[in-house]
């Protein structure tokens, strides 16, 4: 008989797998396939579709999965340049965007501080469709933990415009629009998956609107996945002093969205912030607040 702990890892890998749909990738290579000839103008057929699995495309897929990446192609023109264009209709299928490599970090931290005893909540600032914050809630039930809450933070209506020169030229109140997903489509994945209970608090609007009069009295995790400068220090400022020491702050797009990162040094420099920032992939960082 399996012990608790090997019962444990399996549910945490089985439920990372759910939210990057490892258990039916064969359907995202069909999707791939599918588009993958609607941009190069390669046509399919169903001999073609029923030897994906030697064709190259699970590896493909399984490196966007593994690094949270967009996958793209290269489309012919007339003129006989290459368009490039990206397939991110298949990453938005997905439960979660942050790729295996970030979900493995996440587990870690919240290992640490459960192991440590490290003092407060979770939360995510900027969740798309709630997997991170799902992933959060499933690790808790994981550990048998109920004394710690996770908290969804997000407008559930997209992204904000820009309102600070530090993001100037990026308006992803309209470049990603689409991109929203409505409060009751999270809560409804978060039942979808059995983990939508009394730990877990939705703060929905802008993070300068939200985040300084919500009720949170500790945290061990702050996982920011708000791209811009304004939204980054919009979580920073009012949660920084409430992760406990040895609590960990993740960035998500520090190397993906430069006003992010610009974000980020800003504030390190201004509260004089000396903690080692530790690489996690090609889009990410952390680090441990000493």
């Amino acid at each position: 008989m399996p012990g608790e702990a090997e019962l444990r890892a399996r549910f945490v890998s089985l439920l990372k797998k759910s939210l990057l749909n490892d258990l039916h990738v064969e359907n995202d290579a069909v999707l791939l396939a599918m588009l993958e000839a609607s941009v190069t103008g390669v046509p399919n057929d169903l001999n073609r579709l029923v030897k994906l699995r030697r064709s190259g495309s699970f590896e493909t897929i399984e490196r966007a999965k593994a690094e949270g990446d967009v996958i793209v192609f290269s489309r012919p023109q007339a003129d006989r340049t290459w368009q490039t264009v990206d397939l991110r209709e298949l990453n938005h299928l997905w439960h979660v965007m942050m790729g295996r490599k970030r979900l493995d970090n996440l587990e870690r931290c919240i290992e640490s501080v459960l192991a440590e005893g490290i003092p407060g909540d979770l939360i995510e600032t900027g969740v798309w469709r709630g997997g991170g914050t799902i992933f959060m809630r499933g690790m808790l039930a994981a550990h048998g933990v109920t004394d710690r809450a996770v908290w969804v933070a997000d407008s559930f209506a997209g992204f904000p415009p820009p309102s600070l020169p530090q993001d100037a030229g990026i308006d992803f109140s309209v470049a990603r629009r689409d991109e929203a997903v409505s409060l009751e489509e999270v809560q409804a994945l978060f039942e979808r998956y059995g983990l939508l209970d009394a730990q877990v608090h939705f703060l929905k609007g802008w993070f300068r609107d939200t985040l300084p009069s919500a009720p949170i009295e500790r945290l061990a995790v702050l996982r920011l996945d708000g791209d811009l400068y304004e939204s980054t220090m919009d979580a920073l400022n009012p949660l920084y002093d409430k992760i406990s020491p040895g609590g960990y702050v993740i960035v998500d797009d520090y190397f993906s969205c430069p006003p992010c990162a610009h974000a980020v040094r800003d504030f390190r420099r201004q509260r004089g912030v000396t903690d080692e920032m530790l690489v996690i992939d090609g889009h990410s960082l952390y680090w441990r607040k000493s």
